[in-house]
């Protein structure tokens, strides 16, 4: 639980680093310049779990497993921490984690305008076209049919969640002269110079521009089903930078097809965290490989015309990765210390 404490002093940690690939490698100087670090560039799975024996620590990214059968893996290897390099937390089991004794610390928050501006990026793209005409432009195709957006200035942007990465994205669009509606269940009193709070449906009515900032729990899974979509304003931008399984997806492509919803971009995908998509490239698998990774909906979804995925890179940026890296390693210094740990999860529910 937060505070727990190490009762024994330490050397220098040794961490094993999963999911270690090289367009994150830099990043992760901090780590290795602060411990005996090995770097693995396969995801953590039970196969590859056994890498960390002899390690204090095994750093894990969102797209790592860590069940139950990892876990015990980790414990008769000798991991003593679980860092995740992520804020989300819903792949490691918590009650394992218990049961075996090794606490779990996170990154709570980093660079929340990363997310944010990704948020912007996918629906200015999706307004103005940007990703058709770029491929008729290389084509030799400088027809302009079918290109028309509109301006956002004086439109209507709806946010649904203001945490921070909700508050740094509505100061955004309102920095474009939009017209900010809110909805979170708890609103914040000193936040109502930018945005108005509303209900959820006059949201949903009213919003040119829709963009999800929430976690996914039992209440907002599925938030935006065929009943919310049906309440959205004709031809609204939806964008989903937050959880996959805050949009059911059958219904979104629905009424994509039938002309209602204008446009979604989506960073997230609610099959993910059962689906080699993050992370993978399944473009070098050969065919036979390669299908039984095949997610039908996921190739509709993504085949859509005015559908724009991106592979959960909205916190992709250099401040980000810094962010991340600067709390793993005062996370890990404070097990080295024996101090409490700052970021730990809670592990009893």
């Amino acid at each position: 639980a937060n505070g727990q404490h190490f009762p024994y002093p330490w050397t220098m940690a040794k961490v094993c680093i999963f999911s270690a690939e090289a367009h994150s490698r830099k990043s992760f100087a901090p780590l290795v310049e602060a411990f005996e670090c090995q770097l693995i560039p396969e995801a953590c799975s039970p196969s590859t779990a056994p890498l960390c024996r002899g390690y204090d620590v095994a750093c894990l990214f969102m797209s790592d497993d860590c069940t139950r059968e990892v876990v015990k893996i980790f414990k008769e290897c000798g991991v003593k921490l679980i860092a995740l390099r992520c804020h989300q937390s819903d792949r490691v089991d918590r009650e394992a984690c218990a049961e075996f004794g090794i606490p779990i610390v996170n990154v709570p928050k980093y660079s929340e305008h990363a997310i944010a501006e990704q948020a912007l990026a996918l629906a200015m793209c999706l307004n103005r076209r940007i990703h058709r005409a770029y491929n008729r432009v290389r084509e030799g195709n400088f027809t302009l049919n079918g290109l028309i957006g509109m301006d956002f200035y004086g439109r209507t942007c709806g946010i649904v969640g203001t945490g921070r990465i909700g508050m740094a994205a509505a100061r955004i669009f309102k920095g474009l002269g939009m017209t900010v509606l809110a909805y979170d269940p708890v609103p914040k009193a000193d936040f109502t110079d930018v945005v108005t709070y509303v209900r959820f449906e006059e949201l949903l009515a009213k919003s040119d521009v829709i963009s999800l900032h929430c976690k996914l729990t039992n209440t907002t899974r599925h938030m935006i089903s065929a009943g919310a979509l049906n309440k959205m304003k004709k031809g609204v931008i939806l964008v989903n930078v937050s959880r996959g399984g805050l949009i059911h997806v059958p219904s979104l492509m629905k009424f994509i097809q039938t002309g209602h919803i204008g446009a979604a971009g989506l960073d997230v995908y609610e099959e993910e965290p059962d689906y080699p998509l993050y992370t993978h490239d399944l473009s070098v698998l050969q065919d036979d490989e390669r299908m039984k990774h095949w997610d039908e909906q996921y190739a509709k979804l993504r085949a859509l015309p005015n559908v724009l995925c991106t592979p959960n890179s909205a916190f992709l940026t250099h401040e980000a990765c810094e962010d991340i890296s600067a709390i793993t390693v005062q996370s890990i210094r404070e097990m080295e210390s024996s101090k409490p740990l700052t970021n730990a999860l809670k592990l009893t529910f």
